[in-house]
């Protein structure tokens, strides 16, 4: 883990790469969960959090769910990104946050038992993600 001071100066000068991950179960309703910390603190949203050194993409995406909510998940699809520049950081200093999000789906199986971690206060399936994660999705048809 990067120590808060050293992660303080980093958001102050550069952006953070993350990965977030719309899941959905057998019935196409997407798992969302409560956050408890800041950026976005209380609201509903999706699962993701920021790439390590060393770390793939896609092992990030399985590490976050997995850390997240105990899920286990193998089939990803990367459909898109997500920018977005916040006045709330985790330390609720005055930089502003620029992360970037590769966005991934993936489908879970019936059965898994969801138990969160203490970044999340409650989770639950919806039908339709937040009004707030506009995601571009890769591709225009142009090559």
């Amino acid at each position: 883990m990067i120590p808060a001071e050293q992660y303080q100066h980093i958001i102050k000068v550069l952006p953070i790469l993350c990965v977030d991950v719309v899941i959905k179960d057998a019935r196409g309703k997407y798992l969302l969960i409560k956050r408890a910390n800041e950026p976005r603190q209380g609201q509903w949203w999706v699962i993701g959090g920021r790439l390590l050194k060393g770390e793939t993409l896609e092992e990030a995406v399985v590490r976050k769910v997995r850390e997240e909510t105990s899920l286990n998940v193998e089939t990803l699809h990367p459909i898109g990104y997500y920018e977005a520049v916040s006045q709330e950081n985790p330390f609720g200093l005055a930089p502003r946050l620029h992360a970037v999000s590769v966005v991934f789906s993936t489908v879970v199986n019936d059965g898994q038992q969801i138990r969160l971690d203490d970044q999340s206060l409650d989770w639950k399936y919806s039908k339709e993600l937040p009004v707030d994660f506009c995601f571009k999705p890769f591709g225009d048809g142009h090559a």
